[in-house]
């Protein structure tokens, strides 16, 4: 960041600001690649000065204690404007504050962030104005392609920054080079090699004070469409020609253009389940139904199952199934890559109960760790093929995934953001999932909250798999 920018934040008084947003700045400004930057705060809550420069503070103060240079020097400028963001007048106001080719980062609702891009329409924006988004964009494809379309009046495409932090995610940025300059895995990494794939993310947090915004999304929504998605992308993306906005991001577009739902059944290839009363992770957790905010009748979900194929030349007829639930007995964060067993084995050699499974790649998500178990012989007896594990942790960094995605729109550079076409394509694989739950095709099942979720699901995928 050679020239200082200046952010302003809409929703800056929310949960989603302190939480993720401004501690990943905080983390960005700490690191070596750090030129202060500007924050213009807005929203309709009122905040005194002194009380938004220490949410700020608060946010970007490392464990240490201590504030360094660069984060001092943004904190001694930073100011907040509570206002309707609505307003045209009250946008006009924001953009002089801001000066040249600002960021405005949405930290809102799809339907709030909608109206106001509609009322930048009337607005002149800066040359150079980056725009970012927070998930979702949008609350299904069709809405995502007119907020598309909306968008595209006010900037170009590659100023446009529709932000999963996921993306940032050290693990995840290293499957780029696990894949793509490894010999080891590359030449395998394909239907010939690989039985099946399970992306998961489970928590052992409850719904911990969100139910305004959870439950209207629900598990699906809130990690299978867009997270969990773009880490299948990753996954199975041919290799881009550079690594470069423009060729990694169509690759991921070409990946989902040709995911669909294995067996093209909706109801067989899904499953979901929610939460009651139980102990996880030594706390008390009501029923979600019984939590504050929540909306019983809506049925919504906490733990959601969908098993997709990437219908192309190198994937056909390899399930991978996305899971997330919350409340769950066990934070299970990884990819977990299948291989096919051998066609053949020497006459002699028998395979022990430990190495049935076969070869398999586990890839954590959070923390970065890499897990590759392998058939050896000696383990079970000197004829018997025993499973072995070779162990590594991958390179982690000091800046939070956020910092990362933030450092990507203050230097113009949409590489780690979300392009429009595949947003909209998101939505799409999704909605005969949203479709079916919604007509009650699929039955919401029940779990103890600290359990490994229904009884008769554990130690198996979904059905279609």
């Amino acid at each position: 960041m050679s020239t200082q920018r200046t952010v302003v934040i809409f929703g800056a008084s929310g949960d989603l600001s302190s939480r993720l947003l401004l501690p990943g700045l905080g983390s960005l400004l700490a690191g070596p690649r750090a030129s202060s930057v500007r924050i213009i705060g807005t929203g309709r809550s009122p905040l005194a000065a002194d009380e938004w420069t220490e949410r700020v503070r608060s946010a970007f103060t490392p464990r240490s204690g201590e504030l360094g240079r660069v984060a001092a020097e943004t904190l001694a400028t930073t100011q907040y404007v509570a206002g309707d963001p609505t307003d045209v007048a009250h946008l006009r106001t924001l953009l002089e504050l801001a000066g040249p080719a600002p960021v405005l980062y949405f930290s809102l609702p799809p339907a709030v962030t909608t109206e106001i891009v509609t009322r930048l329409q009337d607005v002149d924006l800066p040359d150079g104005t980056e725009l970012a988004f927070e998930k979702p964009f949008g609350t299904d494809a069709t809405s995502a392609a007119a907020l598309n379309k909306l968008v595209g009046d006010l900037v170009p495409e590659e100023n446009v920054h529709r932000v999963d932090h996921f993306l940032g995610r050290t693990a995840v940025l290293n499957l780029i080079g696990l894949r793509f300059a490894n010999r080891l895995f590359e030449p395998v990494w394909n239907a010939e090699h690989i039985d099946s794939v399970e992306i998961v993310y489970d928590e052992t947090l409850g719904l911990e004070g969100r139910a305004q915004y959870y439950d209207n999304a629900g598990a699906l929504v809130d990690m299978i469409q867009s997270h969990l998605l773009l880490v299948l992308a990753l996954l199975t993306m041919d290799a881009p020609a550079t690594m470069d906005a423009v060729e990694v991001r169509s690759e991921m577009a070409r990946a989902l253009r040709s995911t669909h739902l294995f067996g093209g059944s909706a109801i067989a290839a899904s499953r979901r389940a929610r939460y009651t009363a139980g102990v996880a992770d030594g706390r008390i957790v009501p029923s979600y139904a019984d939590e504050a905010g929540v909306d019983r009748d809506r049925e919504t979900e906490t733990l959601a199952e969908v098993t997709v194929e990437v219908d192309n030349n190198r994937w056909a007829g390899v399930p991978f199934t996305l899971r997330s639930g919350k409340a769950l007995g066990e934070a299970r964060k990884e990819i977990v890559i299948k291989f096919k067993p051998l066609r053949h084995l020497p006459s002699g050699l028998t395979v022990g109960n430990g190495a049935k499974d076969g070869e398999t790649l586990r890839i954590g998500l959070n923390p970065g760790e890499l897990s590759l178990s392998v058939p050896a012989l000696g383990v079970d007896g000197p004829y018997t093929m025993g499973q072995v594990f070779l162990d590594a942790t991958l390179p982690s960094s000091s800046v939070l995934p956020y910092g990362e995605v933030l450092n990507g729109i203050l230097r113009g550079d949409p590489l780690l953001s979300v392009r429009g076409d595949v947003a909209e394509r998101c939505w799409e694989i999704v909605e005969p999932v949203l479709a079916a739950w919604h007509a009650d095709e699929v039955p919401l099942e029940e779990y103890e909250a600290g359990s490994d979720g229904p009884v008769h699901w554990q130690g198996a995928s979904t059905p279609a798999a």
